[in-house]
Order: structure tokens, then C-alpha cells, then sequence
């Protein structure tokens, strides 16, 4: 028996590495509509649902719930009302985040828990795993994410003036903001890396790229990274998820780090060659 791991669609983690690391992922909703696609938060019952047949097949050693951001989306409040069913042993991470830092940090806990991890050392881990990520976006437009309110005011009120630019967002604790903006693809691929560099400080992270039918930028990113990250990076390129894409349009690229640090476990690091994943070394 072992600590269940439970992730929503958000998350992005490839298929492969969810039955590899037996992550169970529970899906957002996206419904076509007049004006397009919309997205929708799962509700506490759903997610109750989810956590019993989870807690069941750990034999109740307890489960770590990583979901989008509550600054993102209801299903975190849905979450914590779910796991109130399950005193104690359910435990909601509040991510803060989006995409496949929630992904790393769920690969990090499954890691430790087929070996025998307990639900607090399984908790603590995605919670450090969360600590030293970062995730950025690339984007060719803010009109989704406009819309959708999920820019934070004072993005929102220069999305006019960015027309002519490419924004590059940061989520921080939650929220969109703008961390620059750049005319070019190859000057905003060439600011990230130097944002990843400054915070690695030389040591190797583990990179994860997503895209939104831009394979060919994301790419393009993945050599950058790889040329100049230091030895033992990981990166994994993967397209973004439909719950995601939606709300950032076509062309767009997330950019997702772990960190390392000596006072914390690299795990998320390691994840994807425990789980057998396809990765690109930096050299």
C-alpha cells in the first residue's frame, strides 16, 4: 500500500507518466459553447469521488492533492471541501501555480511514495518541489486570458499597450503577471534562458516546455535551454493541454523549472528518468 498522488488536468502531465508513476489525473471541463471553448472547475463532489476510490486502493495510507492554483480556478476550494470527508488523510497542497511545475512536483511525491514514503514526507516533497519552481509564458496574444479574468489587473490594463509586443507572464503565487515583453520570438526565448540562469546559479534544474501548436518553438527553446544549462539539466518538451491552451491561444509557450538547492530533496529532477520518460540533457 502507498500514498495516492492526485493531480488535475491543469498539471499537464503526459499520459505516459501518470500511468508510469500511477498518478491519477482528475480532468477540468471544456465545453464548446457559441463564443468557443469555456472551462470549468470540478466540484467538491467529483473530487470526493476521486480521493474514496484513491484512498481505497492505498489501503487509506492517505492522499497528496496538487491542483491549479485557487487564484486560477475553484477546484482548489472544491478540494479543500472534499477532503473534508476524509480528516487527515487527504492532504491539499495549494500549488500557487499552473502546468507542469504541479506535474514535477507530483512526480516528486509518486517517487517517494512507491518507495515507501508516508503521506507527510509525500506532502512535504510537493511542497518543495513547489518552492523551487518557476513557470513563464510566452505568449502571441492576453486576449483569452483577458477574458477569461485571469490576468491580474494591472496586466490587464497594459494588454492594450502590448499589442505590438510579445508578452512573457510569470505566474507568482497565483497570478499572471508581466515579466517583459519582447518583439521578437528569439529575444524573448533568449530573456528566459537568462531568467533560468540567473536563478540556477550553475546548478542543473529540471525544465519542462509546453506548447500550444508551436512544436517547432518549443523546440527552438529546448536547444537554447540545452546549450547552455549546466551539466545534469533535465528538459522535456510536451504539448499544452486543451484546459490550459484554451485560454492562452495558439502559438503559446510555458516555460516550467525546478530549481535545485541544497537544503531541499532534487527528486523532481529525477522524476522523469524514474518514470521513464523522454528527456533532453543540457551539455
Amino acid at each position: 500500500m502507498t500514498v495516492r498522488i492526485v493531480v488535475d488536468s491543469a498539471a499537464g502531465i503526459p499520459q505516459r507518466i501518470a500511468e508510469q508513476l500511477d498518478i491519477t489525473v482528475a480532468p477540468l471541463h471544456v465545453t464548446e459553447e457559441d463564443e468557443g471553448a469555456v472551462t470549468s472547475a470540478l466540484s467538491a463532489i467529483e473530487l470526493a469521488a476521486v480521493y474514496a476510490r484513491q484512498l481505497e486502493r492505498g489501503g487509506d495510507d492517505g492522499v497528496v492533492a496538487l491542483h491549479i492554483s485557487k487564484n486560477l480556478s475553484s477546484t482548489w476550494s472544491a478540494a479543500v471541501s472534499a477532503s473534508a470527508v476524509f480528516p487527515g488523510t487527504v492532504r491539499v497542497v495549494e500549488t500557487g501555480t499552473a502546468g507542469m511545475a504541479i506535474a514535477a512536483a507530483a512526480m516528486a511525491a509518486a517517487s517517494i511514495a512507491r518507495n515507501g514514503a508516508s503521506l507527510d514526507e509525500c506532502e512535504e516533497m510537493a511542497k518543495a518541489t513547489i518552492a523551487r519552481s518557476q513557470t513563464w509564458l510566452y505568449l502571441h496574444q492576453l486576449e483569452g486570458l483577458r477574458k477569461s479574468g485571469r490576468l491580474s489587473t494591472g496586466t490587464a490594463m497594459l494588454s492594450a499597450a502590448l499589442l505590438a509586443t510579445k508578452p512573457i507572464l510569470r505566474v507568482n503565487e497565483g497570478k499572471l503577471e508581466l515579466a517583459g515583453k519582447t518583439r521578437t520570438q528569439t529575444k524573448a526565448f533568449s530573456k528566459l534562458t537568462e531568467l533560468v540562469l540567473e536563478r540556477a546559479d550553475g546548478a542543473p534544474v529540471f525544465a519542462a516546455i509546453q506548447h500550444s501548436e508551436a512544436e517547432e518553438a518549443a523546440e527552438a527553446l529546448a536547444h537554447t535551454l540545452s546549450e547552455v544549462l549546466p551539466q545534469g539539466s533535465k528538459i522535456m518538451v510536451e504539448p499544452l493541454v486543451e484546459v490550459i491552451g484554451v485560454h492562452t491561444g495558439p502559438g503559446a509557450v510555458g516555460l516550467s523549472v525546478v530549481f535545485s538547492e541544497d537544503d531541499t530533496p532534487d527528486d523532481a529532477a529525477d522524476a522523469d528518468d524514474a518514470s521513464g520518460a523522454d528527456t533532453t540533457d543540457a551539455s
